[in-house]
């Protein structure tokens, strides 16, 4: 059985958010604890596991996400991983249509090699963000968003790029938050960068200190940021260690994620 790593939402190796990407040839997933294990195996944020469905129904493809301790709802860099891994094996030649616990997710290719995902816009509601959260920031709160189900993180601005770049979260403070996961985001310091906001995305709480490049966290940040900066097509950038670019498009309840992927590690799983 065949393993991938592959680096989402960046046109180079060593850069984006690696997930792992495992192609099944059976017509159903294996049990959970299999699953779980591999992941915990990969050791990346998530690995995404893939089978293929039979012809004439909603989706081509049943696709799970697994983190090394949990599984979750919703995750863009996999799912452009998979689409990446599809289209590169000819598996898929054309958009992809995938079953998912958020329902059916599109992937489309690009003419120049990027990605698109058809993913569920955020509903973003005010929340009053307690002290809890900027003492396990160590930063000022301007204002804080709940994601909704299927993002299920807390969205939170700070006061400038150079705060989002400059944090120094307290991880265990963050993971004993109410929330999975807390998005940190800020306007970009000026024009002519290439990219509109800024964020970063720490989860802790299952598993993950920072996530590299969170395309889920950008279905938030789009309908965040979309009225205060008055486009419906952006660019943001995840200002990680390893950084990575997310295009945007906000379609009212929908919202499209295009990037590039590379794959850097094809090999054998034994097990």
């Amino acid at each position: 059985m065949r393993i991938r790593i592959v680096d989402a939402f960046t046109d180079r190796p060593f850069a984006g958010n690696p997930a792992g990407v495992v192609l099944l040839d059976a017509d159903r997933f294996p049990g959970d604890r299999w699953l779980q294990r591999v992941a915990a195996e990969v050791n990346l944020s998530e690995t995404a596991f893939a089978h293929p469905l039979p012809g004439g129904g909603p989706a081509d493809w049943a696709l799970r996400w697994l983190t090394p301790t949990t599984e979750v709802a919703m995750c863009g860099h996999a799912t452009l991983a998979t689409a990446h891994v599809l289209r590169g094996t000819g598996a898929a030649r054309d958009t992809v249509q995938f079953a998912t616990r958020s329902g059916v997710l599109a992937a489309a290719p690009g003419p120049d090699g990027s990605i698109t995902l058809d993913f569920p816009t955020a509903p973003l509601t005010p929340v009053r963000a307690d002290e809890r959260v900027a003492a396990a920031l160590g930063a000022r709160v301007l204002g804080a968003h709940d994601t909704g189900p299927n993002v299920g993180d807390l969205l939170v601005e700070l006061a400038d790029e150079a705060a989002v770049r400059s944090l120094r979260p307290d991880f265990a403070r963050l993971a004993a938050l109410d929330h999975p996961g807390v998005i940190v985001t800020a306007a970009a310091q000026g024009p002519g960068r290439g990219y509109d906001f800024v964020s970063r995305v720490f989860c802790p709480a299952v598993g993950i200190d920072e996530d590299p490049v969170t395309g889920s966290a950008h279905t938030a940040l789009a309908p965040f940021w979309s009225p205060r900066l008055g486009g419906e097509e952006l660019t943001g950038l995840q200002a990680s260690a390893r950084t990575g670019l997310v295009r945007v498009a906000l379609r009212g309840d929908r919202t499209r994620l295009t990037g590039s992927a590379v794959t850097v590690i094809d090999g054998e799983l034994l097990v």
